[in-house]
C-alpha cells in the first residue's frame, strides 16, 4: 500500500529524488574518502615527518568535508521539500475524497478516524520520506563502498565486519519484528482517544446536564491510559534497540582495536590503515543501523498508507455520472416517482413508494411521528443518498444523472441541526454565493427574522461566530442557517424541522415572511408543529415510511386518522378549525 500511495503522488517530485540520489552519492563518496587521506597523513605526513604534506592534505580533507556538508544540506532541503509536498498533496486528496462522501461513508469511517488519517497517518508516510532522503538513502551506497575500501585497507579483518554486520541485523531485526503491530494497535487507539475527546467537546452541554463528569472522566482515562501502556511497550523496545546498537559497535571497535593492534604489532598493517579501517567498519555499522532503522520505520508507514489507502479508493455510493446533465430548463419541479430507500443491512426499507410533487410556487408539508422517514425523505433530495427504489426528478431529469453542483446550486437546504462555521454572520450567510451584497444579506436576515440580533451584534455582519454557532442560541443558530439558504435564491426550498427552536410568534412571522420571498420556488417544510404547516398548499402525512394522507390541513382533517391524532395531541378543537 505505501508503494500504491507514493506511485500516486511522487510524479511532480520525481526531478527532486533524482537530486537527493545524486547528492547523497556524493556526500557518501565524500565521507569514504576522508578516512583514507586521515590514514595517509597518519602514515606518510607524521611518520615522515613532512609538514607540507599535512597541510596540503589537511586542506584537500576540508574541502571534501565541505562538499559532504553541503550535500547533506541539499539533500535535506530536497528532502523536505519532497515529504511536505507529498503530504499536501495525500491531505488534500483525502479532503476531497471525504467532501464527496455521502453519510453512508462517513458514518463507515467515523470522523474521528477520518481527522487521524488525515493528520497523523500522513505524518507517519512524512516522516518516512523525509528520513529516507536525508539518511536512508544514502546508506546503502556508504555500507558498499565502506566495505570495499574496508578491505583495501586490510582484508585481514574482513570477519569482523561480517559478524558485526550479522549481529546488528538479527538483534535490531527481532526488535522490528516485534514492533510492527503494535504500530497498527497503536494507530486504532488514536482512532479511539480522538473519538471519546471530540464527543465530550461536542456534548460538554449534554455531560453538565446529566452530571456525567466523573462518568466521562473514566471513559478517557481509560481510553487515554490503552494509548499510553501501548506506547510505553513501543517505548520500550525503542530503549532496547540503542543499547543493544551501541554495545554491538563498542564491542566489534574493541575487536578491531584487538585484532588490528596485533596486526600492526606483527607489521601486516599501518596504524593509519588501522584507523582508516575503524572508520570504514563504523560506517558500515551505522548504514546497517539505518537500513534497520527503515525496518523500524516501514511497517507504521505501511499501516499508515493502507489506512489512507483505503479512505481515497473507497467510493461514494453518491458519485455523479460519466456524462452528466450540465444545464436545466427555468423552473423548480421536483417530482418524487415511487421512491423506497433502504440502509445497508436494514431488514426492511425506511421509505416505501413515496410519490409527490413540489411545483414552484407552492409549499408542500411534511408531516409525521418520530422514526416515520421524514428526514431520511429530506435527505433524499439533495442526493445525501441515493434512493434505492423509483427515482427523483428536477425539472424532469433524474437527479443521479445532474452534475452535483448544478443540483446543489439549485436545492437550498436547511437541516434539523444547524450547523455555523467558524468565522463571522457575513462569510456564513455568503456560503452559497459567495458575491452576495451586505444589502442581499440584510434582506434575508430580515426575512428570516434575524435582523434584529444580528444589528445588536457587536460587529454586526462582521460578528465572529464560533465553530458550530456554538456563541448564539439554537433559535438564532436556525434563523441564521434560514437566512443562508435564502442568500443562496434557489430553485427549491428545503426546511428539515428548522423552525423547532423558535417560539410561536417568531414562526409565524417567519412563514408569512418566508411566503413572499419564496413565491417563484417550490418549499418543503418537515415540521413537528402542526401550527407551522397548517397553511401549506400540501400536506403529506407519515406513517412508518409510507404515505397515510395527502391533502391540506381542512382535507386531512376529515379523511387522515393519523394527522387527526397529531392535531388532538397538539392543538383544542377550536385551535384545529
Amino acid at each position: 500500500m505505501l508503494l500504491k500511495l507514493l506511485g500516486r503522488y511522487i510524479g511532480p517530485y520525481r526531478w527532486h529524488l533524482v537530486a537527493v540520489v545524486l547528492v547523497q552519492i556524493v556526500a557518501s563518496l565524500a565521507s569514504l574518502a576522508l578516512p583514507t587521506y586521515n590514514a595517509k597523513i597518519i602514515d606518510q605526513g607524521v611518520a615522515q615527518g613532512d609538514t607540507n604534506y599535512i597541510w596540503r592534505t589537511g586542506g584537500l580533507m576540508l574541502v571534501i568535508a565541505l562538499a559532504q556538508v553541503l550535500a547533506q544540506i541539499v539533500a535535506a532541503y530536497l528532502g523536505a521539500r519532497t515529504a511536505m509536498g507529498i503530504g499536501r498533496d495525500v491531505r488534500a486528496s483525502l479532503f476531497d475524497t471525504v467532501l464527496g462522501y455521502s453519510s453512508q461513508e462517513v458514518n463507515k469511517f467515523g470522523a474521528p478516524s477520518l481527522i487521524t488519517r488525515n493528520t497523523n497517518d500522513v505524518q507517519q508516510v512524512q516522516q518516512l520520506l523525509l528520513m529516507t532522503c536525508i539518511f536512508i538513502l544514502g546508506a546503502p551506497i556508504t555500507m558498499a563502498g565502506a566495505i570495499v575500501m574496508a578491505l583495501r585497507e586490510d582484508a585481514g579483518l574482513a570477519w569482523l565486519i561480517v559478524a558485526a554486520m550479522v549481529a546488528l541485523g538479527l538483534g535490531v531485526g527481532f526488535i522490528a519484528t516485534r514492533m510492527s503491530p503494535l504500530f497498527a494497535q497503536n494507530q486504532t487507539r488514536i482512532d479511539t482517544i480522538n473519538r471519546v475527546l471530540r464527543e465530550q467537546i461536542t456534548g460538554i452541554r449534554v455531560i453538565r446536564a446529566f452530571v456525567r463528569e466523573d462518568s466521562e472522566r473514566k471513559r478517557f482515562n481509560i481510553a487515554n491510559l490503552d494509548l499510553t501502556r501501548l506506547g510505553i511497550k513501543i517505548g520500550t523496545l525503542f530503549a532496547l534497540l540503542f543499547p543493544l546498537v551501541m554495545l554491538i559497535m563498542n564491542v566489534s571497535t574493541a575487536g578491531v582495536w584487538w585484532f588490528g593492534g596485533l596486526r600492526v604489532d606483527n607489521g601486516n598493517i599501518q596504524v593509519g590503515q588501522l584507523t582508516a579501517f575503524m572508520t570504514y567498519l563504523t560506517q558500515v555499522l551505522m548504514s546497517v543501523m539505518m537500513a534497520t532503522m527503515m525496518a523500524l520505520l516501514v511497517p507504521r508507514a505501511e499501516i499508515c498508507a493502507g489506512r489512507i489507502m483505503d479512505v481515497l479508493t473507497t467510493k461514494s455510493t453518491v458519485g455523479p455520472v460519466d456524462d452528466p446533465v450540465g444545464a436545466l430548463p427555468p423552473g423548480g419541479l421536483l417530482r418524487l416517482d415511487s421512491v423506497e430507500f433502504s440502509y445497508p443491512g436494514a431488514e426492511e426499507p425506511v421509505l416505501h413508494d413515496i410519490s409527490l410533487e413540489l411545483t414552484p410556487g407552492t409549499t408542500t408539508a411534511v408531516i409525521g411521528a418520530t422514526g416515520s422517514g421524514k428526514t431520511t425523505l429530506v435527505n433524499l433530495i439533495p442526493r445525501l443518498f441515493d434512493v434505492t427504489g423509483g427515482r427523483i426528478t428536477l425539472n424532469g431529469t433524474d437527479i443521479r444523472q445532474l452534475d452535483m453542483d448544478l443540483l446543489w446550486s439549485k436545492v437550498g437546504l436547511v437541516p434539523q441541526k444547524p450547523y455555523l462555521f467558524s468565522g463571522t454572520v457575513a462569510s456564513n450567510l455568503r456560503y452559497g454565493k459567495p458575491d452576495a451584497t451586505d444589502e442581499q444579506l440584510w434582506e434575508a436576515l430580515r426575512t428570516a427574522q434575524a435582523a434584529d440580533f444580528v444589528e445588536k451584534m457587536d460587529g454586526q455582519l462582521e460578528a465572529p461566530i464560533s465553530q458550530g454557532g456554538t456563541n448564539v442560541s439554537g433559535g438564532q443558530r436556525q434563523r441564521l442557517s434560514i437566512a443562508r439558504a435564502l442568500v443562496k435564491k434557489p430553485q427549491v426550498y428545503v426546511f428539515d424541522d428548522a423552525f423547532s427552536a423558535l417560539d410561536v410568534a417568531t414562526d409565524a412571522r417567519l412563514r408569512s415572511a418566508l411566503a413572499k420571498e419564496t413565491g417563484d420556488s417550490a418549499v418543503l417544510i418537515v415540521a413537528q408543529r402542526v401550527s407551522t404547516i397548517r397553511n401549506a398548499d400540501q400536506i403529506i402525512v407519515l406513517d412508518a415510511g409510507r404515505i397515510v394522507g395527502r391533502g391540506t390541513h381542512s382535507e386531512l382533517l376529515e379523511s387522515c386518522e393519523t394527522y387527526r391524532e397529531i392535531v388532538d395531541s397538539q392543538m383544542t378543537a377550536q385551535e384545529a378549525a
